[in-house]
């Protein structure tokens, strides 16, 4: 009986560490691939912005056959200030309507912290 005990241990405690050498493994994957995602979604967005760097750019060109220069570009910022403008007061009125966290889940938290400070300590709450 001794001996049955001692290898469910033994191999308890191999089937663990091979479940976390595996959990290692497949994370180590995950954190490269979602590196190279990140990464990939930085170019597009700077390759984004130097797009619409270049439409503003166009657009002054295009006004600049009719208009001074310095003219066509006051325009061109202009209209970038009020489409400026109108995201941000879109954006802040989106802001203002997320709701605050609500205590049950504070809560919920603080007794999960206690819980774990008290299973540390060999005392139940």
């Amino acid at each position: 009986m001794g001996q049955l005990v001692s290898q469910l241990s033994e191999q308890t405690s191999r089937l663990v560490r091979d479940e976390m050498r595996l959990a290692q493994k497949e994370l180590q994957q995950s954190v490269k691939h979602a590196g190279i995602g990140a990464g990939m979604i930085g170019a597009a967005g700077l390759l984004a912005v130097l797009g619409l760097a270049t439409l503003i750019a166009g657009a002054v060109a295009a006004l600049a056959l009719v208009l001074p220069v310095w003219a066509s570009a006051v325009i061109v910022a202009a209209v970038l200030f009020v489409v400026a403008g109108i995201a941000a007061a879109v954006s802040r009125k989106q802001a203002q309507e997320v709701p605050p966290p609500t205590n049950e889940a504070l809560d919920s938290v603080k007794m999960d912290i206690d819980e774990i400070k008290a299973a540390r300590h060999g005392s139940r709450t």
